[in-house]
């Protein structure tokens, strides 16, 4: 069982449905894994052992009759504490929410049992899974380096995977928060379409924005699990009546023939000099591999991440609004960053202010969907700083200016609702993860995987992991 916990889900599928691995016995080996390191990485908010090996147990008997589910059956994950489960606390990483126990399992968390995965616990994340923890909340540590960013706001689904605490994650991106845990913590993360995977039971931040998808180290691990929980859902009407298709159909198709846009002066402006060499190298790599690369011109950014703001915060207040202002003294301070501070810059927003918001999101994501007619796939950074300590993140959150340039390669792609993948691309000369990712259109996860997953036959930087 030595670095099992490192394995890819799909690698250790196969040994369960051979029976070559009980998933008892995976199971345990993770739950002792969580244990040990959950004293100093603080990755999950809540563990649910009996619930684990109960599962385990029953994965174990239907593979032994001849019942496989497919590659989730018997396979431990973890989902991030937003994503209701019936009679287990989900609190949001909001102390306000500490005793609440759903009556019943959020779709994800459902769909993610029906496919017969193991649930070791809820992982933790900040606070109403915005930019910043509660006070109370002991936060997530970055694996490689407790001195650096961890992420946010799934900052215990990024850590945790990369820890090898599970062999995936679920977590949710309003602004960024797959995309920075992902490229923090050196693992993949797939934002899917805006509506690919139902919100029933999922705590929103800012429901026309929040898009819920996996953690996992790679990116055939991350299409196998999108593909347990993505499709239509009764219970969320918003989510998109189009089939799910197999995202591991094409997985060995590679890079050829699809043609990927660079758009050089939004990739690299306001981005650190190793992210910049990164891209470059990533380049080389994908253009060697067949891809046909492509100089393009992406749609002015930098209007849209301040109208973000504006979204994120009317809706914010809208969610809040049975507890805040009227408990506000159990939120944390409304410092820049926190979801308080972001409420109560939403309850201010006049009308006009809102439709200005709304006109320059439809003017975006028509401008970009246009451009996505002409090329497969955009490479982008996943976040512009490299070698980002927690002390910069403190500097950062102080300084409006330098948190809309954070979010300039992020909450774009929220606005318009289209499908990311975060890739681990390289390591900083302080031993720091980096990576970037791929904007499909809409719909455009199994190009994101099948480009993903020739990324990673390529290199193998999904394949370094850090030293706990």
């Amino acid at each position: 069982m030595t670095h099992l916990h490192y394995s890819s889900l799909l690698d250790v599928a196969a040994q369960l449905r051979t029976r070559d691995l009980s998933a008892v016995e995976l199971t345990e080996a993770m739950l002792n894994r969580v244990e040990h390191l959950q004293p100093s990485l603080h990755a999950y908010a809540t563990k649910s052992p009996e619930l684990a090996l109960r599962q385990a147990r029953a994965a174990d008997a239907e593979i032994a009759a001849g019942r496989y589910r497919g590659p989730l059956h018997g396979i431990p994950v973890a989902v991030k504490d937003i994503c209701a489960t019936a009679g287990i606390a989900t609190a949001a990483g909001m102390p306000i929410h500490a005793n609440h126990r759903p009556a019943d399992d959020a779709t994800v968390v459902r769909r993610l049992a029906d496919a017969g995965a193991v649930l070791l616990g809820k992982l933790q994340l900040t606070e109403g899974a915005f930019a910043k923890h509660h006070p109370q909340i002991t936060v997530p540590r970055n694996p490689w380096n407790a001195g650096y960013y961890a992420g946010a706001s799934s900052s215990g689904s990024g850590v945790a995977t990369a820890a090898g605490m599970c062999f995936g994650a679920l977590g949710s991106d309003t602004g960024g928060s797959i995309r920075f845990p992902a490229s923090a913590n050196g693992v993949t993360g797939l934002k899917p379409t805006w509506g690919r995977v139902s919100r029933y039971g999922v705590f929103p931040l800012a429901p026309s924005l929040d898009h819920v998808g996996p953690f996992a180290r790679t990116a055939a691990d991350a299409g196998a699990i999108l593909g347990a929980i993505a499709g239509a859902d009764p219970l969320d009407p918003t989510t998109l009546q189009a089939p799910v298709p197999d995202y591991l159909a094409k997985l060995d198709h590679g890079l050829r023939g699809l043609c990927i846009g660079i758009d050089a002066s939004y990739n690299e402006t306001g981005a650190d000099a190793a992210i910049v060499a990164m891209l470059h190298d990533a380049a080389d790599v994908l253009k060697d591999a067949g891809a046909t690369l492509v100089d393009v011109s992406v749609p002015d950014p930098c209007a849209i991440v301040d109208e973000w703001a504006t979204c994120a915060g009317v809706e914010a207040s809208l969610v809040h609004e049975a507890t805040f202002p009227s408990r506000r003294s159990e939120y944390g301070p409304a410092v820049s960053g926190s979801i308080a501070a972001l409420i109560e810059h939403g309850r201010g927003v006049s009308a006009t202010d809102l439709m200005r918001a709304h006109h320059a999101r439809l003017a975006f994501t028509g401008a970009l969907a246009a451009l996505l007619t002409r090329v497969d796939l955009l490479l982008i950074p996943a976040q512009p700083l490299a070698d980002f300590t927690l002390e910069q993140e403190e500097r950062l959150f102080a300084s409006p200016e330098a948190l809309a340039a954070f979010l300039r390669f992020a909450t774009p792609f929220d606005m318009s609702g289209s499908p990311t993948i975060t890739l681990p691309s390289g390591f900083t000369a302080r031993g720091m993860p980096v990576a970037f990712q791929f904007v499909a259109p809409h719909l455009g996860e199994a190009q994101l995987i099948r480009a993903g997953h020739a990324w990673q036959q390529a290199t193998d930087w999904h394949r370094r992991y850090p030293p706990v």
